[in-house]
């Protein structure tokens, strides 16, 4: 359990900051408009039909008085309640209708969020793994500091603080790749790699970070994997950090490949990625809320299933949860 600073410095001083842009660590493709018009407007395309799923009510007194063991809810898309030893953290929260910086156009969300902001447990931490509209949504944001102000923390990657800070926001916790910073009791957080793009309108591309997340709670290691294509950077954080108790996997949003390959891992790749990272327990997101890509908003779980039975994973250690579910891993 030991983890070895010095590398994590070493890699911590290798570039991936160029002329005011961040890059991923390995080259990837990158595709511009003319590839996002090839795919929107390719004959015959559509996006699938929209499915609500069955939407479970968490309840209230098992959050506001959770079990020593860590227990985990899925509101939808890629956001959690985390909680565990007093601590209650989420994941790139987003509880709009729309991921979309208008209210009437835009991915739309078919199964509501589990809880509300004003039903929540008071939230300590917010983990942000980069500013797509599916994974840092304003209005929420919004609401959770009007609810618990300067009491909550966020922890959010390089050359987001002036978006907060904007928005009234200083508690905050800016980190750099494989950088960390302590926390509250016997609590760590370290900022991971993974391999995406950033941006929120046509000219800020890449001006901000992208990451994954890994607390280190008195001796329990939570991975929130954020929004990621499949590299060799997994089996680094494998190297670092193995074994991690819990992990947050995306395996949504990835057809068509030709196009969302280098930024979305397909259930095949997240199945590996439990494996590099040397998970115990996996729980799988990115999924069943928006229509984002072509495949049909089934077909992930499906997916998922059927690589964990070609690579060898129980179907147990990589869980897929219910939206509004409440869990504990074993």
């Amino acid at each position: 359990m030991t983890i070895d600073r010095e590398r994590l410095a070493a890699l911590a001083a290798e570039p991936h900051f160029y002329q005011g842009k961040y890059r991923n660590l390995e080259p990837v493709p990158r595709h511009g408009l003319g590839d996002f018009l090839r795919w929107q407007l390719a004959p015959r395309r559509r996006f699938p039909p929209g499915k609500r799923y069955t939407l479970l009510r968490p309840d209230g007194h098992l959050l506001a008085h959770p079990p020593l063991v860590p227990q985990l809810v899925w509101l939808g898309h890629a956001s959690f309640l985390f909680q565990y030893r007093g601590l209650n953290v989420l994941t790139d929260p987003v509880l709009s209708d729309r991921a979309s910086p208008f209210r009437l156009v835009g991915p739309k969300r078919f199964t509501p969020p589990a809880l509300t902001v004003e039903e929540m447990p008071p939230i300590h931490l917010v983990l942000i793994s980069h500013n797509h509209y599916d994974h840092l949504d304003e209005a929420t944001v919004r609401r959770l500091h009007q609810r618990f102000g300067d009491n909550l923390r966020f922890c959010i990657p390089m050359g987001m603080r002036r978006w907060f800070e904007k928005r009234g926001i200083h508690n905050l916790v800016e980190l750099d790749w494989w950088q960390s910073a302590p926390l509250a009791g016997d609590t760590e957080v370290f900022c991971l790699p993974a391999q995406h793009f950033s941006g929120r309108t046509p000219t800020d591309t890449n001006t901000a970070l992208w990451c994954s997340w890994l607390l280190e709670i008195e001796g329990f290691r939570f991975y929130f994997g954020g929004d990621t294509g499949y590299g060799q950077v997994f089996q680094t954080i494998g190297e670092l950090f193995a074994p991690i108790d819990l992990a947050l996997l995306p395996i949504g949003a990835y057809d068509p490949r030709w196009f969302m390959s280098p930024v979305h891992v397909a259930p095949e790749e997240a199945a590996r990625i439990h494996q590099d990272i040397g998970a115990r327990q996996s729980v799988a997101m990115h999924w069943g809320t928006f229509v984002l890509t072509d495949e049909p908003m089934d077909e992930p779980p499906r997916r998922l299933r059927l690589a964990l039975e070609k690579q060898g994973i129980s179907e147990s250690d990589f869980r897929v949860m219910q939206h509004g579910e409440v869990w504990s891993p074993q």
